[in-house]
């Protein structure tokens, strides 16, 4: 991969971070019966930043947890190894909760369509919305995000790459030409 250039810096994404938590408490009057639910990897740690910054701004904590949606993904029968099973946290009944899935990057729409599936198999939430730091675009489903730090256009040749401090070492979001393409 050639790397092409740098979208957002440490800053740009948390200020991100921040719109998108006042959006989510305004778009639901508050946070009563609200959770977070990061999907695994990246966006684990984006939920946690948000719930810290809902936090911050109602004083009050909302319920956070994470998903794993290895086994709900519809490209399975396509993979030569065995899917790698991480664990789902979520320490609480999504029954009846406005949940806030959330992911790094939305692209394709097949892994937030796993993981509503995954979310729908524990329990019948009241509503499932959408937070991502990057929309990029090229949806396959018919599957959008409520909430956006940055809608980002690119071709099917380049890859958003978001680096965050709790895996990479720093926060950045990066756009790299994928040379196989």
């Amino acid at each position: 991969m050639t790397f092409k250039a740098q979208i957002m810096d440490e800053i740009a994404v948390e200020r991100a971070i921040t719109r998108i938590a006042h959006q989510i408490i305004e778009k639901n009057h508050g946070i009563d019966n609200l959770c977070l639910i990061g999907i695994r990897t990246r966006g684990v740690p984006i939920a946690a930043r948000l719930a810290k910054a809902i936090e911050k701004i109602e004083n009050a904590t909302v319920d956070m947890g994470i998903l794993d949606i290895s086994l709900y993904r519809d490209d399975l029968s396509t993979k030569t190894m065995e899917p790698v099973v991480n664990s789902t946290e979520i320490p609480f009944s999504v029954a009846g909760k406005k949940v806030v899935l959330v992911d790094d990057v939305i692209y394709t729409g097949r892994t937030v369509r796993a993981a509503m599936d995954a979310i729908m198999a524990l329990g019948r939430a009241a509503m499932i919305q959408l937070a991502v730091l990057i929309d990029r675009g090229h949806r396959e489903l018919p599957i959008r995000s409520d909430f956006v730090g940055k809608n980002i256009p690119t071709s099917k040749s380049e890859v958003v790459v978001v680096n965050l401090k709790e895996y990479d070492g720093e926060t950045s979001v990066k756009l790299y030409q994928n040379e196989t393409e």
